[in-house]
C-alpha cells in the first residue's frame, strides 16, 4: 500500500480510523503505516510478505479471524482478486478502506463501487486513490469461492498466475524437457502445479520438491496432486533451502515486483538454483525472450545452453553449477 495516500487521506481527507483492531488485507511487507503495530493484523498468503510483516514484529494470518474495526486493502494485480479481497473485507470490518494505483485498477474498482454501495470520502494521490466506505452486506456479490476448477479440471484460485490453463512459457520449457530427467528434483515458483506434472510423467523422477510463495496458488496445487513423490513447501524460492542436494531444478521464474518488471528477480532464481545443486546437478528454465538471464547463468554454471524457445520465449539449460548462492 501507498501509506502516502492513506496518511493524506486521514490528514485531508476526512478518514476517520476507529480504535480497536485494523486488519490489512494484502498489504506488502514494504507498507509504511504510522499505526501502533499492537492494532494491526496482516491477512496475507505470500511467504515474503509473511515474513517481512513478522519481522516488523506485526501479526500475521492467512485468513481473517472474527471481526475488525477496520479492514484496509491493497489492490492486487488481478481485478478478481481485488474484488474478492473487497468483499472479504466488508464481511469482517464495518469500514473498508481500499487502496490502489491507478495501474492496479482503482479506477474500475471504483466504478464498480459506486454501483453497489454509497462512498464515504476519496482522494487521489500518488497516481493513484484512496476510497472508504461502510458497505454492510453490499460488496457480497464480488465474494469468491475460495477455489474453483477452469476448464481443464485443475483447481485454481482468484490471482494465481495462468489459473484458465497453462501458459505458453511453461508448455515450452516441459516439451524441451530430455526424456531421461531422473533423480530428485525442485519446481521453483510452482504455482498450481502444472509444470510439477508435466515434471512427474518421466517415471525416473524419485523426489519432486514443489516450492512457491503463495500459499493460495501452493492450496490448488495440493488438490491437483495424488502423486506421493509431490512434496510441497510454502517458501521463498530464493531463500528456500532443499534436505539434501538435488539433481535437476525446473522453473519458470517471476520478472515482476508489482507492476515493475524486474530481471534481478529472475537472478535470484538462478543463484538460489545453483545453491541447490548437486556438482553434477543441472537448471532447466524458461524466461521471455528479452530478459538478460544469460550472463547470470555463465557466472554460476560451467556450461550454459539454449534447448529451445522461439521469437517469445527461451528455454536455457545450465548444468554443473561452479558457485554455490551467496
Amino acid at each position: 500500500m501507498t501509506s502516502e495516500r492513506i496518511r493524506y487521506a486521514i490528514d485531508q481527507g476526512g478518514l476517520l480510523l476507529p480504535e480497536g483492531e485494523i486488519a490489512l488485507f494484502g498489504a506488502p511487507a514494504d507498507a509504511a503505516l504510522d499505526l501502533d503495530p499492537a492494532r494491526l493484523t496482516v491477512i496475507q498468503t505470500d511467504a515474503v510478505a509473511t515474513t517481512g510483516w513478522q519481522q516488523r514484529g506485526v501479526k500475521v494470518v492467512t485468513a481473517p479471524e472474527g471481526q475488525y474495526a477496520a479492514a484496509i486493502v491493497t489492490l492486487a494485480r488481478a481485478r478478481d482478486l481485488s474484488e474478492a479481497r473487497i468483499a472479504q473485507a466488508a464481511a469482517h470490518a464495518p469500514l473498508v478502506v481500499i487502496d490502489g494505483a491507478k495501474t492496479d485498477g482503482i479506477e474500475a474498482i471504483l466504478k464498480g463501487l459506486k454501483k453497489l454501495a454509497p462512498i464515504d470520502g476519496q482522494v487521489s494521490k500518488a497516481h493513484g486513490k484512496c476510497v472508504w466506505l461502510h458497505p454492510g452486506d453490499a460488496l457480497s456479490v464480488w465474494a469468491r469461492p475460495e477455489r474453483h476448477q477452469n476448464a481443464h479440471g485443475d483447481w485454481v484460485a482468484p490471482g494465481v498466475f495462468s489459473a484458465d490453463a497453462p501458459d505458453e512459457a511453461s508448455v515450452a520449457l516441459a516439451k524441451a524437457l530430455p526424456k531421461g530427467l531422473h533423480g530428485k528434483l525442485a519446481d521453483l515458483g510452482a504455482g498450481w502445479g502444472w509444470l510439477s506434472r508435466e515434471v512427474l510423467r518421466h517415471p525416473d523422477v524419485k523426489a519432486l520438491h514443489m516450492v512457491e510463495t503463495d500459499k493460495t496458488a501452493l492450496d490448488c496445487a495440493r488438490l491437483n496432486f495424488t502423486d506421493p513423490r509431490a512434496q510441497f513447501h510454502w517458501a521463498d524460492a530464493t531463500t528456500w533451502t532443499p534436505p539434501v542436494k538435488l539433481d535437476v531444478v525446473v522453473m519458470n521464474p517471476p520478472f515482476h515486483s508489482g507492476r515493475a518488471a524486474d530481471p534481478a528477480l529472475g537472478r535470484a532464481f538462478i543463484a538460489s538454483a545453483a545453491g541447490m545443486l548437486a556438482p553434477h546437478g543441472q537448471l532447466w528454465m524458461v524466461a521471455n525472450r528479452h530478459l538478460p538471464y544469460e550472463a547470470t547463468l555463465s557466472d554460476l554454471f560451467r556450461d550454459v545452453t539454449e534447448a529451445g524457445g522461439d521469437n517469445r520465449f527461451k528455454v536455457l539449460h545450465a548444468a554443473r553449477p561452479s558457485r554455490a548462492r551467496r
